[in-house]
């Protein structure tokens, strides 16, 4: 008899619910999270079960990899898509896990994408990458408010990348202000270094594969965001329509509307947002180098705003990747903004 099992995992231990087809309940027990252990419960059910379910939590990498080279069929649950009862008064860690097993058997289980194990690594180190250009940019502002501030004069970000720690002292008379632009100078050009180490660490290890390399046709997007790309997207077969590629972006609007009046807002952190970033800094980038992409961004920021006419043209160049990746075809920057 078919069987299937949900997997509610946690930071130290995991709920277990395993049911049949007749949703008999089989199993269910709370266990540390240890891989023996887990399949020690899973063992005798191997040859029925259909489907294990493990929610995509930020820690899932080592169940999913493990009980998979084990040879049990695993799937990711989307926490963010799954729907549930609003009628119910309690839940808990028994039921998520009995629920979980039960939509897979229903056939009704929204899911997750399992990127390759052999990837994964390149692709979290370019994430991390992302990390340190936040905070890099971070004490870039933060030195640039300081001499506002306390001087009167608005430094440009490509004159303050030029600074030297040793600068600060004929910035400021005050030693404590010049202590704290050192600290300041001193972190954005480690991190600078940092992120360049990764960079070159990446490209030497991956390039860009077929499907992938005609995204260099797009104005804004260069090779680092062409890995970004390729690396978070992973199979660009899984999206089936282009609004299913452009919403896993976040690059479409998440309001929930009524009557031509905004009723509130749906999940709008759904999707992948490393994908969000790139498409709008390919967006920055496209508004400088190319005409057409300007004329767009000027039309929608006179409608709107700069922030709102900038995810505009991260949209569209969203849009018009997925076609370049889908087709293996040309940007066209005439079709895109005619």
């Amino acid at each position: 008899m078919k069987a299937y099992a949900g997997i509610d995992l946690h930071s130290s231990n995991n709920y277990i619910g395993i049911i049949n087809q007749k949703d008999d309940r089989l199993f269910g027990k709370r266990l540390p999270n240890d891989l023996d252990s887990i399949e020690q419960v899973l063992n005798p059910f191997k040859k029925d079960l259909k489907a294990v379910v493990v929610e995509s939590t930020y820690n899932w990498y080592w169940l999913v990899d493990g009980l998979k080279e084990r040879g049990y069929p695993m799937f990711l649950a989307n926490p963010a898509a799954i729907k549930q009862y609003e009628g119910i008064k309690h839940t808990d860690d028994r039921w998520d896990s009995f629920w979980l097993a039960k939509m897979k058997q229903l056939n009704i289980l929204p899911e997750g994408y399992i990127y390759p194990k052999e990837e994964r690594p390149i692709r979290d180190l370019l994430r991390r990458r992302l990390l340190f250009v936040h905070q890099k940019t971070a004490h870039m502002l933060s030195l640039q408010s300081t001499i506002t501030r306390n001087l009167g004069v608005n430094m440009s970000c490509n004159t303050i990348r030029k600074l030297r720690p040793e600068d600060a002292y004929d910035l400021f008379e005050d030693s404590n202000l010049a202590l704290m632009a050192k600290n300041n100078i001193e972190t954005f050009l480690h991190l600078q270094k940092t992120t360049k180490e990764i960079e070159r660490t990446v490209i030497s290890q991956v390039k860009l594969r077929n499907e992938f390399e005609l995204l260099q046709t797009i104005t804004g997007i260069g090779n680092i965001l062409g890995l970004t790309i390729m690396l978070e997207v992973g199979d660009i077969g899984r999206f089936a329509k282009v609004g299913n590629y452009s919403s896993y972006c976040r690059c479409v609007s998440s309001a929930r509307i009524s009557n031509g009046k905004k009723k509130g807002e749906n999940n709008r952190k759904n999707g992948n947002k490393y994908l969000s970033w790139a498409y709008v800094e390919a967006a920055n980038f496209a508004k400088r180098y190319s005409k057409k992409a300007q004329r767009f961004y000027q039309r929608k920021m006179a409608q709107t705003n700069k922030i709102v006419a900038t995810k505009a043209l991260g949209n569209k160049m969203c849009r018009a990747s997925y076609f370049v990746m889908r087709d293996q075809i040309p940007y066209d920057e005439e079709r895109v903004f005619k």
